[in-house]
């Protein structure tokens, strides 16, 4: 297991804060054995904390055009018809998967194709299973259209503990199914709208795997 290029800086704020921590307990309170040993172990669990949250396992994708792929870990916490009014201004199934914060991070192209759509929206940050934070929070849509010219839009969204939303997709460019697209610090979810008529394969509350559970299969 690897860990993930966007940790890199917050771990080492994490050891550089430990660091301090106990230097300061130390001159303060070199009697305080006890003390001491607390902190210690606070700083411990802090540290895998942090290094646990920015995993970046390696998982081995299967890809296949018919299928859509998971992209997040997480449990799927919403399966409705509803309207994508931002791009593709149609009815779709959405599908939502909710990221804890000790759930891997790491977002991934559901489908193969041409990225034909990137927007990032500053927003709020209301609790990620909130009605509204699929309009109202920061986040990021991105749209891939596959080679039979159906098109499944995607989004990151903040939530109240998620202050930063990474994306690497660019209009024009080819995305490849499992891909890394982005990375969400510390919990969100990702919202997948797909055709109507697409057969959703995962049920609410199942807990899907990103890059490796089938989300659903298109329609051919």
């Amino acid at each position: 297991m690897t860990i993930h290029k966007e940790g890199y800086t917050s771990i080492a704020l994490c050891i550089l804060f430990i660091f301090v921590l106990n230097a300061v307990i130390n001159f303060l309170l070199p009697e305080t054995l006890w003390f001491r040993w607390i902190i210690y172990i606070l700083s411990f669990a802090l540290f895998i904390i942090i290094l646990q949250f920015f995993r970046n396992p390696y998982i081995e994708v299967i890809k296949n055009d018919n299928h859509v792929i998971c992209p997040a870990d997480g449990k799927v916490v919403v399966i409705e018809e509803t309207e994508e009014s931002e791009y593709l201004k149609d009815r779709r199934i959405q599908v939502s998967v909710f990221m804890s914060p000790i759930n891997v991070h790491v977002n991934r192209n559901p489908i193969s194709g041409i990225v034909k759509y990137f927007k990032y929206h500053p927003g709020k940050f209301l609790v990620a299973w909130h009605p509204k934070s699929s309009t109202e929070n920061e986040r990021t849509t991105v749209v891939i259209e596959n080679n039979q010219g159906v098109s499944v839009l995607f989004r990151q969204i903040a939530g109240a503990l998620a202050r930063r939303i990474v994306c690497y997709s660019k209009e024009g460019e080819q995305a490849e199914q499992g891909e890394e697209f982005g990375f969400i610090k510390f919990g969100s979810r990702v919202d997948v709208f797909l055709p109507l008529g697409t057969e959703i394969k995962v049920g609410l509350g199942e807990v899907v795997k990103g890059g490796i559970t089938v989300l659903a299969h298109l329609k051919k």
